[in-house]
């Protein structure tokens, strides 16, 4: 009786101490993995600042260009109009309608920049805001 005891309290001191090693390994993988997520969240948002950093400088350069462009244009108008030219006055229009279209893909790059969209997505708009704006320079010189 007293060895049935006896097995009985160090089979019960055993599953013990495993549960509490098991208790404590669990503990710490999980202080682990709270701080690999908490790491990974502070450096992707350290990422991102630095990116829409770069993005915010890159629409403003856009916005500077569209205003140049947008007065050179302003500019033209009464001249274009006052020659009467067919012609000239088609290209000043196709010029004043590639100007918008840079305009909305600018307004488009800040709004995806504003709502926080993915760095990449920003890119992209960024990009093609530069296209379009390029397009718009190119109708301008044809004048």
């Amino acid at each position: 009786m007293i060895n049935m005891k006896k097995s009985r309290l160090n089979l019960f001191k055993s599953t013990s101490m495993l549960i509490s090693i098991a208790g404590i390994l669990m503990i710490i993988s999980t202080i682990i993995i709270v701080a690999y997520i908490g790491f990974s969240i502070t450096s992707s948002g350290i990422t991102n600042e630095i990116s829409s950093g770069t993005q915010y400088d890159d629409l403003a350069e856009l916005k500077s260009s569209y205003a140049s462009l947008e007065t050179n244009l302003d500019n033209m108008k009464e001249s274009v109009h006052g020659s009467n030219s067919r012609d000239q006055i088609n290209e000043y229009n196709d010029a004043r309608l590639q100007l918008t279209r840079a305009k909305t893909a600018i307004d488009n790059a800040q709004s995806a920049l504003d709502s926080g969209k993915s760095s990449v997505e920003v890119d992209n708009r960024i990009n093609f805001a530069k296209e379009k704006l390029d397009i718009a320079y190119q109708a301008y010189n044809q004048l």
